[in-house]
């Protein structure tokens, strides 16, 4: 994808650095670190006496005593920080240009259909977040919460999507997010109300099916993004739409239960399978228009 000399959305929120604890501090979280290396000092007469004037050091005056010690160690550790620094800048300025073009594309999708289009709020987190949906895990991935119209996201997601679900690359990514913003769109809509009402009437299989089709039209909006993105800001490059079909397949249900249990048990699919995904993408990658997205 082209996508570095596009504008960048103001609508992110990095709470990356902000650390989710239950009381926690960072001292205690500093001595269970050491505890592999103080067992092994308490085997030893000498290593106690190393012990207890670490232990001074450490509570006394607040020394590290580890800092004495192998510097060569030390600045390996920072270079790598800095790699890893360089990466996730990279990452967060992709996830802004994506966020971008997601603005003004569907501003002016919603302009064309009489409608008008108020911007979401995408969150950079690590580990956990809360949002106004709950507290959520990393684990669960990439989420939308139509109750404070924010999408939120780990990076870390896209280096499991590139090795565990053998999807990598900048379209895949990108996917994910119009994905994600396809919900906003949604919620704008006053699809995920309807839905949530429907759901309410019914039992848990048709439930299941109902939140399918509020997936699959998420897929189908991400398709309308690639659509306007490759017509204004040609981004999408030779071999991207490939990409994003992989993802797709990757995430669908049956694929996913496949590879955990062996088996798929249709009635408890909640995004659809494999190639209802991979159509509700291409449906919107060559329409280019929100009719067409229907269900």
């Amino acid at each position: 994808m082209r996508w570095e000399n596009n504008r960048r959305s103001s609508n992110i929120e990095d709470k990356r650095e902000e650390k989710q604890s239950f009381g926690s501090s960072s001292r205690g979280s500093s001595i269970v670190s050491l505890l592999p290396l103080i067992k092994s000092l308490l085997g030893t007469k000498i290593g106690r006496i190393i012990l207890i004037i670490g232990l001074v050091l450490y509570f006394g005056f607040g020394i590290n005593p580890l800092s004495f010690f192998d510097d060569g160690l030390s600045n390996q550790t920072q270079t790598q920080k800095v790699v890893n620094q360089e990466y996730d800048d990279r990452q967060a300025a992709f996830v802004s240009s994506i966020l971008a073009q997601t603005e003004d594309i569907w501003r002016e999708v919603f302009i064309k259909n009489g409608l008008s289009y108020q911007d979401a709020k995408l969150v950079l987190f690590r580990g956990a977040v809360k949002s106004a949906c709950g507290f959520a895990s990393s684990a669960i991935g990439p989420f939308y919460c139509p109750s404070d119209k924010k999408v939120y996201l780990d990076l870390a997601f896209f280096d499991e999507l590139a090795k565990k679900y053998k999807a990598p690359g900048d379209f895949a990514q990108a996917y994910v997010i119009a994905h994600e913003i396809g919900h906003h769109v949604q919620n704008l809509l006053g699809t995920l109300n309807k839905v949530q009402k429907e759901k309410s009437n019914v039992s848990p299989t048709q439930q299941n099916a109902l939140q399918v089709k509020v997936e699959l039209q998420a897929d189908c909006y991400s398709g309308i993004w690639a659509y306007h993105s490759k017509a204004i800001f040609d981004s999408i490059q030779e071999g991207d739409l490939e990409a994003g079909l992989k993802a797709a397949s990757a995430i669908g249900d049956d694929t996913l239960q496949k590879n955990s249990i062996g088996y798929v048990i249709p009635d408890s699919f909640t995004h659809g399978t494999s190639n209802q995904r991979m159509e509700a993408l291409k449906t919107g990658f060559y329409s280019g228009n929100l009719k067409d997205c229907s269900f």
